[in-house]
């Protein structure tokens, strides 16, 4: 179990930080979390705004009317980190007579439609009788329709401005609506974009090394390499840009694939012997997944023919979702101490399967060229629930479901339901909405949902342990079978709905990372135990980019790394990364190399390595490759010279 904080720490839906970053801020912390720029600035600006003189009527014009509610103080986004100006404070009450005239000029100030939301809780604490002003004069006009939200960020440009509602203030509510609006209107706080600051300098900085996943499918089926002749020349590309090696998977689907304990490797032995010739080194993911129900996924490798066979008879042996819905992706933890393989448990099948492996590749081992194993836990070969499917309908940002319906599941929910001694609680939640709700449709995610409520947490507990008690078993045999070798484990970055107080897709995929609690630090403390390392995701995506594309699923990738970072690094296990959406541009790479050697570090903390997702055809473009290859120079601590004033 994580750390529990008091629910004094929780935020209002999707508003600051307090729930996300400032309960969790260790000793040593390697850069700091993002603050609300408006959130320090609104109190300063309330007491120094200057009056406003009198000028001809006016109001703000915007083209979305989502945009047009009553009278809300909004967050506009411009498209670069901002310093707030005053430009106007609100007036006393005025009479109906000279409320037009009193207007101030504040046509002319355009913001995307999608960039808007209303202002926080917490903001609205700080900024004193301003705000309370504007609440007032909102509180005249029509009920506001809901606007489409967009969290704060440290990097959230801003723009504060109070927008009447024309239609409502002007046309229904008379005299009194004109008078609000006219003061509400007269305050604004404007956004002025400071310019990009220089690339940083990275030459003299720690050796990161740096590897580049392969094809999945480069190995195929019949056990040969694909297109080995292409392959070669690409691997000679890679290695005079000097990048330290690649990343393979083993895919269990592949190697045992008729009869159980029957392994085939001949084409692994191959691909390795190609590149040891090259002098790189190797990362070999132990892929215990099947590949092809995932986006990206690009070719389809399903688990062993013979465990699919036993799946038909047993479909529990898969995780299950509420609606009954099977996730073929990867065997149910709750198999992983049932003899229903053929008379072996999940955990002795993949014992096998990493000793075999061990055991057939023993002189690259003892030569050094495999550097590590990483052991696949689960969905994607990552340590969380299959939540996600997008075989099951799932589409960005949605929650997911909770997968936990198999009756060996059920089974080991009762009996800690009657352990705890509340057996109406051995149930699943009824209420946790589906794949796409957002968390705020359920009655289990919303803020002061079930998912807080002492059922909500016996559950959450129980579905975060199951994760834990998985990575604990495999880990332990995975020891065994590589003493002496580097293993890690890779943990999916899902950044999405973690501005909000419950972190819904957090929680369907086994992180009980809910505002109030540090859902990572558990994880990290069993890859402790077994000396692990740890592999997380998304190290290249910026919060603000985020906000742009989808500002509904009010995410927040660098919050979440620097979260898991700082839980890792705290903990004094190595941490690794790798890009979650493919990365050809200058931005993307700086912003990993920023999180790979954060700035100022006491303690000299960063990445031990970084695997970049992943060898394409699109990788080799001359203006693509030669980014890459200036990023591999950064993260090796090499000079460059176009660095950008």
């Amino acid at each position: 179990m994580g750390t529990e904080y008091t629910t004094s720490s929780v935020h209002a839906k999707g508003t600051g930080r307090e729930g996300q970053h400032g309960i969790r801020s260790g000793a040593g912390v390697p850069f700091p979390p993002p603050e609300d720029t408006l959130h320090r600035h609104l109190p300063l600006l309330s007491f120094f705004l200057p009056r406003p003189t009198p000028s001809a009527s006016a109001s703000l014009e915007f083209g979305d009317p989502m945009l047009t509610t009553a009278a809300p103080l909004l967050l506009l986004q411009t498209p670069r980190p901002a310093m707030l100006v005053p430009v106007s404070a609100a007036p006393p009450p005025i009479s109906s007579a000279s409320a037009s005239a009193l207007a101030p000029p504040l046509r002319g100030i355009v913001s995307s439609p999608l960039a808007a939301r209303p202002i926080s809780r917490r903001a609205a604490a700080v900024a004193g009788p301003s705000y309370s002003a504007l609440r007032s004069c909102s509180s005249l006009s029509s009920p506001p329709r809901a606007a489409r939200a967009v969290p704060e960020d440290d990097a959230s440009p801003l723009l504060a401005v109070p927008v009447p509602d024309d239609h409502g203030m002007g046309a229904q509510d008379g005299d009194a609506g004109k008078q609000a609006g006219a003061a509400c209107a007269t305050t604004a706080v404007v956004a002025v974009a400071p310019p990009r600051p220089p690339e940083r300098d990275f030459a003299g900085t720690p050796y990161v090394p740096v590897y580049v996943m392969l094809p999945l499918g480069v190995v195929n089926v019949s056990g040969e390499v694909a297109d080995a002749d292409e392959l070669v020349g690409q691997l000679r590309v890679l290695k005079a840009a000097g990048v330290d090696g690649v990343m393979v998977d083993c895919w269990w689907g592949n190697v045992e694939a008729q009869r159980p304990q029957e392994y085939n490797w001949t084409g692994y032995k191959r691909l390795f012997q190609m590149i040891r010739e090259l002098k790189l080194k190797l990362q070999v993911v132990m892929s215990f997944h099947e590949c092809g129900g995932n986006v990206g996924d690009d070719v389809s490798i399903p688990l062993p023919e013979w465990v699919i066979e036993i799946g038909r008879s047993n479909p529990d042996i898969y995780f299950t979702d509420r609606e009954g819905r099977r996730n073929t992706e990867c065997l149910s933890w709750g198999i992983d101490k049932e003899r229903v393989l053929q008379g072996r448990t999940a955990v002795e099948v993949y014992f096998d399967f990493m000793r075999s492996f061990r055991v057939a590749f023993d002189e690259y081992f003892e030569d050094g060229i495999i550097s590590e194993i990483e052991v696949g836990l689960g969905a994607c070969g990552e340590l969380r629930y299959p939540s996600y499917a997008a075989n099951h309908g799932w589409k960005y940002p949605g929650i997911g479901e909770f997968q936990c319906y198999d009756r060996y599941l059920q089974k080991n929910l009762r009996k800690a339901a009657e352990a705890r001694g509340h057996t109406i609680w051995a149930r699943s939640p009824d209420n946790a909405g589906h794949y796409n709700s957002e968390p705020n449709s359920t009655g289990f995610f919303c803020d002061g949902g079930d998912y807080d409520s002492y059922y909500g947490r016996f559950f959450l507990n129980w579905y975060s342990q199951v994760l834990l008690d998985h990575a604990d078993r495999v880990l332990m045999l995975a020891r065994l079978a590589f003493e002496g070798s580097a293993i890690a484990v890779k943990v999916s970055g899902i950044h999405w709905w973690y501005k909000t107080a419950s972190h819904a897709a957090e929680l369907t995929a086994g992180f009980y990372n809910p505002c109030n609690r540090d859902g990572y630090a558990p994880i990290v403390t069993v890859l402790k135990k077994h000396g692990a390392a740890l592999n997380f995701t998304c190290v290249e995506l910026r919060t603000m980019a985020q906000h742009e594309v989808f500002p509904e699923a009010l995410a927040d990738p660098e919050g979440l790394v620097w979260q898991v970072l700082n839980a890792a690094w705290d903990a004094g296990i190595p941490v690794a990364s790798e890009n979650a959406l493919p990365c050809y541009d200058r931005d993307g790479f700086n912003k990993t190399l920023e999180n790979a050697k954060p700035r100022n570090d006491p303690d000299g903390r960063h990445l031990f390595g970084f695997t970049y997702l992943r060898l394409c055809s699109v990788l080799f473009e001359k203006p693509n490759f030669m980014e890459f290859e200036r990023f591999v120079k950064r993260m090796h601590g090499e000079a460059v010279l176009d660095l950008q004033a």
